[in-house]
C-alpha cells in the first residue's frame, strides 16, 4: 500500500483543524472540500454564491499547487452546491471554464442541504503531483 502524508497550507484557512486541506498518496493529490473562505480574515468571502465559488477554485488552486501540483493537472473535481444557488450551472461553468480553458478534468456537481455558516459551495478535487 502507498503511503499517505496529510498536507496542509497556512496560504488558505483551514475548515476544521482535525481534516486535512489534502492528502498525498503517491503521485496524488486528494484536497478536501474548500469553501470560499478569505485567506486574509479565516471567515467567509461574501454571502454571495458567485464571490464564494471564485474564491473556493482560487483556494484549491492555492493548495494543490503548494502540495506540489497545478491546476492543469487536476483530473477530477466535485463541486457541492447548495441547492438552488446555481439552478442552471451557468455561474459554476463560468469560474469552471476560467480555471480549465483547455482539457477541464471530469466533474461531478451535486446539489446538497445547506452547508453550515452560510457556505453556499464546496470544492474537492484529485490531482495529480
Amino acid at each position: 500500500m502507498t503511503s499517505k502524508t496529510s498536507f496542509n497550507t497556512p496560504k488558505v484557512p483551514r475548515l476544521n483543524p482535525f481534516i486535512p486541506q489534502a492528502v498525498i498518496a503517491g503521485n496524488l493529490v486528494f484536497v478536501s472540500g474548500m469553501a470560499g473562505m478569505d485567506p486574509e480574515t479565516g471567515k467567509l468571502i461574501s454571502e454571495n454564491y458567485e464571490e464564494q465559488a471564485w474564491q473556493a477554485f482560487r483556494n484549491l488552486k492555492t493548495i494543490v499547487e503548494e502540495a506540489g501540483s497545478s491546476v492543469d493537472r487536476i483530473v477530477k473535481t466535485t463541486v457541492f452546491m447548495v441547492t438552488g444557488a446555481d439552478s442552471d450551472f451557468s455561474v459554476i461553468n463560468k469560474v469552471y471554464s476560467h480555471f480549465f480553458p483547455e482539457n477541464p478534468p471530469a466533474r461531478s456537481a451535486p446539489q446538497v442541504m445547506p452547508f453550515p455558516g452560510k457556505i453556499l459551495i464546496s470544492v474537492e478535487c484529485i490531482a495529480v503531483i
